[in-house]
């Protein structure tokens, strides 16, 4: 069986707004959070205790991922403000 390979290019990455992207979802997984946090004896009676701390995993690794966009973002900047330079000088 052959394997299947595309016969053209793969389009560039989609831009955005990724900081406030990845902001608001780490700011949704710590809401998620704290509104099952009350219930934890349910959850506990239940077998779900796993919900809630999904939820603080996911805001913790949400703020890595913050940390990770934002000096992405930087990054970004700082290299085209140096090739903007480097043609104008």
């Amino acid at each position: 069986m052959a394997k299947w390979t595309p016969r053209h290019e793969a389009p560039e990455p989609l831009e955005g707004p990724v900081v406030a992207t990845i902001t608001g979802g780490t700011i949704l997984w710590f809401v998620l959070f704290l509104v099952q946090l009350p219930f934890y004896g349910w959850f506990d009676d239940h077998g779900h205790t796993w919900w809630l701390w999904t939820c603080l995993a996911g805001g913790g690794l949400g703020l890595i991922g913050v940390w990770y966009v934002r000096k992405r973002d930087a990054a970004i900047k700082r290299a085209a403000a140096r090739r903007e330079d480097a043609l104008d000088g």
